[in-house]
């Protein structure tokens, strides 16, 4: 058998036959079978941590299901326990559900690849997740009777022998100059009969071009893509697919896109490069409705090129047809929308924030008044009384406050181009600037950056000559939505914006005694739910937007909240190397002693890896814990004057002395907590798995 590594790369091969288990009972959950494949692989030497590979495998599966139509599942992932690109497979007996439209899976390979794995194995990968839509070999793994078998059908796919040395070379070449796996597609079986939707053949120079992506890149992206290609030539339409996937990406031509009638994008992660597409009609959706339904989308694109008015950018026709299609409902979406804006404004804040807290450093807290006159008035040469310290200090502050001074356009801008995309960036920023001037704040920035996305968005799907479509992106929708959400700012919404801001300042200012310490707890509990989700944001957001120097209640804030958010990895830390390391297994002892550094440094998504592990026993234990914290530092009184570094900015702490034990008490608490819930309320006999010292070997 040849061998199944990349060409001029050694190794050991991708599939053997120990990798193999045919017609056999492997349990009756997904979990089960991951984890079985899973032990295959980590025997075989294939990784070093059966734990961390089904730990990666199942964050993968939380994602969305990797079952597909026809009773296929292809769990995947990406793992630093993995050593070498590799296949595990199983033919079940009774199938199990991977959550696939039409029923449970008997076939199913579980992809498994290192963390930095190179394009070629990535392109073999890759090159099995796409024969699997082509039904003749779907058939016959079925109908394979032994491993070694499987073995010569899965090294045909990967190693194809070339047809016609004569014709032209179809497929992509690697770097050695061979030809990496890419075949035509034959008809994929959506688990429909194909003439349900498919649409009426179109004018052969009639085209589609698409963009398929999914979160690890390995599978869902490319078989959407040869889903697409396949209901094209159902439909005699031509589809050109770019595929960005791990294996790498070759840009559709430009002059391919300018020709299109219209756009597809099938998938679960952002477009790189959406620009390219601006004008076209689109229809979007999660990567694995391409998969189910290709010719419905290839329909509704086809449409769409008809009444491009009718074409939806944010995937909400998509959910129209299918909610289990991958396309997101409004809550989600509008989660989403914020999220985006929460995540570019944090840079602006750290960046701005540890400025101005090492300007204070430098030139004392006092620095704030006079520093832009310090900084204008005088230079390295002509130092301020108070000396280089002094200057430095004015400096610092005043670039820091520059830089902080974005953080409200910076988050409806960017708010605005998660609805709009780049058309919505001028209105988002002038919607934040406006908000800023008219003393909304933060709340301004998100209603404004609402509305400047809303109102590009619709700008946009008004339906234009040819001609003209260049123009909307650079010219028309920025003029029309920023004169809009510019005019609603300032005549209608500002005032009444400005009043809730005003209200809101004036209520944490008065809040004191058990008032403070209830807001401390709540803040608490908010930090340690999600590790950096959306729960953990708001509060985060909250903290900095307010954070003002001059204001003690928002400096208590600051530190209520970033202690908060310090305690889940320093408590998992604690637990998983110093109170009960055999509670955890190797790969969270490991994860345990980065977890010291990240929580100092106030990465809260440093205890991300247990929570996924056994998130009904450390998510609440992080939340106990993150409350104590949050209430300490109310009723002591701590401030805060920078919004990010943990520890290391404990020149800005005010009351150090609190901070630490706030801290400790909070960290020790969750710590506890969790080796009482591992302890006492096991999982089962899966939890053998982590050490076995902690259940009897009978277990």
């Amino acid at each position: 058998m040849s061998d199944t590594t990349a060409a001029g790369s050694s190794g050991p091969e991708i599939i053997s036959p120990e990798l193999i288990s045919l017609d056999t009972d492997l349990g009756t959950t997904k979990e089960d079978v991951i984890r079985s494949l899973a032990a295959r692989l980590t025997a075989a030497g294939r990784a070093s941590d059966a734990a961390g590979l089904v730990d990666a495998a199942l964050a993968r599966e939380a994602q969305s299901a990797t079952g597909l139509p026809g009773g296929i599942a292809i769990p995947h992932c990406r793992a630093e326990a993995v050593s070498s690109a590799s296949l595990g497979f199983a033919r079940l007996d009774p199938k199990v559900d991977f959550g696939a439209p039409d029923g449970p899976a008997d076939l199913v390979f579980l992809i498994a690849a290192p963390e930095g794995a190179g394009a070629e194995h990535m392109k073999l990968l890759s090159s099995l997740a796409r024969a699997l839509v082509r039904p003749a070999f779907v058939t016959s793994l079925r109908e394979a009777s032994t491993p070694d078998e499987i073995v010569r059908l899965v090294d045909e796919v990967l190693n194809p022998a070339p047809k016609d040395p004569t014709a032209k070379d179809s497929a992509a070449k690697d770097s050695a100059g061979t030809a990496a796996a890419v075949t035509p597609p034959e008809p994929v079986s959506t688990g429909k009969h194909a003439t349900d939707e498919t649409p009426a053949p179109a004018p052969a120079e009639r085209h589609i071009v698409a963009v398929t992506a999914c979160p690890t890149g390995i599978a869902h992206t490319y078989m959407a893509a040869d889903s697409l290609v396949a209901a094209g030539e159902r439909a005699g339409v031509k589809v050109h697919v770019e595929t960005q996937g791990s294996s790498g990406s070759t840009p559709l031509d430009p002059s391919v896109i300018a020709g299109a009638a219209a756009v597809i994008f099938a998938t679960d992660v952002g477009v790189k490069g959406r620009e390219r597409f601006a004008g076209k009609p689109v229809v979007a959706s999660g990567v694995k409705r391409a998969i189910n339904e290709p010719d419905k989308m290839l329909s509704e694109a086809l449409r769409a090129s008809e009444n491009p008015a009718a074409a939806t950018v944010d995937g909400t026709a998509a959910a129209a047809a299918d909610s289990d299609a991958g396309s997101v409902g409004f809550g989600t979406h509008l989660r989403q929308v914020l999220l985006t804006g929460v995540s570019y404004m944090i840079p602006f804040v750290a960046a701005g924030g540890l400025l101005i807290a090492l300007g204070f450093l430098l030139g004392g807290y006092e620095i704030s008044g006079p520093a832009k006159d310090i900084v204008l008035d005088n230079s390295i040469t002509n130092l301020p009384e108070g000396g280089l310290a002094t200057y430095l200090g004015a400096v610092l502050f005043q670039i820091g406050s520059l830089a902080f001074s974005f953080l409200v356009p910076a988050l409806a801008g960017y708010i605005a181009f998660a609805i709009a995309d780049r058309p919505g960036i001028a209105p988002g920023f002038t919607a934040g600037a406006v908000a800023v001037f008219v003393g909304a704040g933060f709340i301004g920035g998100l209603v404004g950056g609402l509305i400047a996305g809303v109102v590009a968005l619709y700008i946009g799907r008004i339906a234009v000559p040819q001609w003209l479509r260049g123009l909307m992106p650079v010219v028309i929708i920025p003029l029309f939505a920023t004169l809009v959400v510019g005019a609603l700012m300032f005549i209608v919404l500002g005032r009444p914006l400005a009043a809730i801001t005003s209200g809101l300042t004036d209520w944490l200012n008065g809040l004191s005694g058990s008032s403070a310490i209830f807001l401390g707890i709540i803040l608490g509990l908010m930090m340690c739910f999600d590790l950096g989700g959306p729960v953990n944001k708001a509060a985060y957001a909250f903290a900095v937007a307010g954070l003002n120097v001059n204001d003690p209640a928002t400096l208590r804030i600051m530190a209520a909240v970033m202690a908060a958010g310090m305690v889940p990895p320093l408590a998992m830390a604690l637990a998983s190397t110093v109170l009960r390391p055999k509670l955890f297994s190797e790969a969270e002892r490991e994860n345990g002693k980065a977890a010291w550094l990240l929580g100092s440094a106030f990465i809260s998504e440093g205890a991300i890896p247990f929570a996924a592990a056994d998130p009904l026993r450390v998510i609440p234990s992080m939340m106990a814990g993150g409350a104590v914290t949050g209430a300490l530092i109310m009723a002591f009184d701590v401030t805060l004057s920078a919004p990010h570094g943990g520890i290391f900015v404990f020149f800005a702490v005010g009351g150090i002395g609190w901070f630490l034990v706030s801290l400790a008490a909070g960290t020790v608490v969750a710590a506890l907590a969790v080796v009482g819930a591992k302890e006492f309320f096991r999982k089962g006999p899966s939890d053998a798995e982590l050490d076995p010292e902690i259940v009897p070997a009978a277990a």
